[in-house]
């Protein structure tokens, strides 16, 4: 089961954790961006690089993303996607984004999508924090635990 990342927005830490756990767990990770991206020289860990372009990276992910994959992303209508081909998604933070919570998550964004549009300041997300990366690399090792067979790493 790969692991995709929606990576122009992923922190780096975010990323040198996954590095660490493709080559722990011998699981294919792949990172797509707009933008170049230098990865470790592994047979397991490859990026992408998509044409810019709106939701470009999102767009390819979908497309290749198969039923039981990991997507790590913060974009909700692309954790949506990835769950209507029953994939899993999960945040940068350490959240998952559940078929129970999507659509709660996908009106709240597109409320805060009018306000925006109307002028009002919602401000951004909070700083990555280390706790951030500490939950993150919990829910990661749970899932590999979880789905990964352990006669599969080198």
């Amino acid at each position: 089961m790969p692991i995709w990342v929606d990576a122009d927005a992923c922190p780096a830490i975010v990323k040198d954790m996954l590095f660490r756990a493709a080559r722990r767990t011998g699981v294919s990770l792949t990172l797509v961006a707009n933008t170049f991206l230098r990865v470790p020289p592994s047979p397991l860990i490859r990026a992408i690089q998509v044409p810019a372009g709106f939701d470009a990276a999102d767009q390819l992910i979908v497309e290749r993303v198969a039923a039981g994959d990991l997507v790590i992303t913060a974009d909700i209508p692309l954790a949506a996607a990835v769950l209507e081909k029953n994939a899993h998604a999960l945040d940068p933070r350490g959240n998952w984004f559940t078929p129970g919570t999507i659509e709660e998550r996908l009106r709240m964004r597109a409320m805060l999508d009018q306000l925006r549009g109307s002028g009002v300041d919602t401000g951004g997300p909070s700083a990555f924090s280390p706790r951030d990366g500490k939950t993150f690399a919990g829910e990661l090792d749970r899932w590999l635990a979880r789905n990964v067979p352990r006669g599969d790493a080198p």
